[in-house]
């Protein structure tokens, strides 16, 4: 039995230890694993070691500080690969579809991030908002205003959270007070970057918002900040909605379909981050697949929206990336657990399986993958960053009392995801430590 050197910031978390090696789609149930009174040893921010408490209790050194979580479920933090910040405060507004909901709701919202105090209020809450949720990392979308990046940028660094966003990039089909030029947006994409790209745990994601609002200059203005800054994000939007469908049919009328105009620009990337890709066809999966973009599912704002339903199967049949999202403040929530919960009765409407092993796997080291992060998060493997998440299985009375009914582990985390929300999560931790509001 080797012996943990002491040190300074030496801790460990008591607790059932559940996460994933490699999709279960892949592999099968062998992919989930599961240490019943396990023990997370954590050194500096990251995992230093993982196993059993009776082994590894007995090597700590005398008076490590460890946190007795047990009975309850400590795994990676949620990934959120697609979300809207400046969309927090029109949430839960009445439902219309898309393009309605784009100008009756979103535009305006995104024209108060002009103001630079309400971008930062809106900002830190959002962030807190994600974490008192369980989700430790997301792909967010800024709005066309180069602070409103800044300001995120400055609230996930204050918090130590891993965070992609961008400016969004829209120079047409929009409001006056939310128009950029493709000239402007590349100096401020370039700006941004060469500022924020790879500074603490942060990554920039070029942002052009979708083909609707972009001009062909602007979109090759995109291409050109992927190819002349290795390393940063794309995310888009493609696919939602019918009416979306036949105006972007209209606009770009020699391209071969939707996904052939991102084509056209250059912008189907490997790790590309394509929100919705509900209203794709066999040809385009297979050539979306092909390119080794990410296909990023959003089921509460599709079923909010009357959008339509993703197809988790075509998807699958074609190899594609995919990673979840929960589209905020078109998605109804920021809870992950429930964004998998929509996810599994999308599948079912669609006559598709969809198994807690699926849900969990897309919610941690799937998104992760995703977002081409998964060398430093995901999973509990040793060496990578400590953000995880404690979650209570019996944070309700209901959640108790359906509890005691399960049997098996993939049981437990199917219930986990119909049933439970922020409630069931207990804490969030960012590198090793409690996740806390700055002060």
């Amino acid at each position: 039995m080797t012996q943990i050197a002491p040190g300074a910031d030496l801790r460990a978390v008591r607790a059932t230890l559940v996460d994933f090696s490699c999709d279960p789609q892949r592999v099968g149930s062998s992919a989930l694993r599961h240490i019943e009174d396990g023990l997370l040893v954590l050194r500096n921010g990251h995992i230093e070691r993982r196993g059993t408490a009776l082994d590894l209790l007995a090597q700590l050194p005398p008076g490590t500080p460890v946190s007795d979580c047990s009975g309850s479920i400590l795994m990676p933090g949620f990934v959120d690969a697609h979300i809207h910040y400046p969309q927090t405060d029109i949430i839960a507004s009445h439902g219309k579809q898309l393009m309605d909901w784009l100008n009756i709701y979103t535009f305006p919202a995104e024209g108060r991030c002009a103001d630079i105090d309400y971008a930062r209020s809106v900002a830190g809450f959002f962030l807190d908002e994600l974490l008192r949720n369980g989700t430790t990392t997301a792909a967010v979308y800024a709005t066309v205003h180069k602070h409103s990046a800044e300001v995120l940028f400055e609230a996930a660094q204050a918090r130590r959270m891993r965070l992609v966003t961008g400016k969004v990039m829209m120079d047409r089909q929009s409001p006056q007070f939310l128009n950029d030029s493709a000239q402007s947006s590349y100096e401020d994409s370039a700006e941004l970057i060469e500022r924020w790209h790879g500074r603490d745990r942060l990554t920039y994601a070029v942002t052009p918002r979708f083909a609707i609002t972009s001009s062909r200059e602007q979109l090759r203005f995109a291409a050109r900040l992927l190819d002349q800054y290795p390393g940063v994000r794309m995310q888009t939007h493609i696919a939602e909605n019918h009416t979306e469908m036949r105006l972007v049919a209209e606009m770009f009328p020699d391209s071969r379909d939707y996904l052939g105009v991102y084509e056209d620009f250059g912008l189907v990337r490997p790790g590309g981050l394509f929100g919705h890709c509900i209203h794709f066809d066999q040809s385009a999966w297979s050539r979306f697949a092909a390119a080794g973009a990410v296909a990023v599912h959003c089921p509460t704002s599709n079923l909010f929206l009357g959008s339509g339903l993703f197809d988790i199967d075509a998807a699958r049949g074609v190899g594609a990336r995919m990673a979840l999202a929960t589209d905020v403040g078109g998605g109804t929530s920021f809870s992950m657990l429930q964004t998998m919960n929509e996810a599994y009765k999308v599948a079912q409407m669609g006559g598709h399986p969809f198994t807690s092993l699926d849900g969990f796997y897309m919610a941690t080291l799937g998104g992760a993958r995703g977002l081409g992060l998964d060398a430093q998060i995901g999973n509990l493997d040793i060496g990578k960053e400590a953000d995880f998440i404690v979650l209570n299985p019996r944070a309700t009375p209901l959640l108790e009392r359906r509890m005691e009914q399960a049997r098996t582990l993939a049981e437990k985390l199917f219930v986990l995801m119909i049933l439970g929300d922020d409630r069931a999560v207990a804490s969030s931790w960012i590198l090793g430590r409690l996740a806390a509001a700055p002060t």
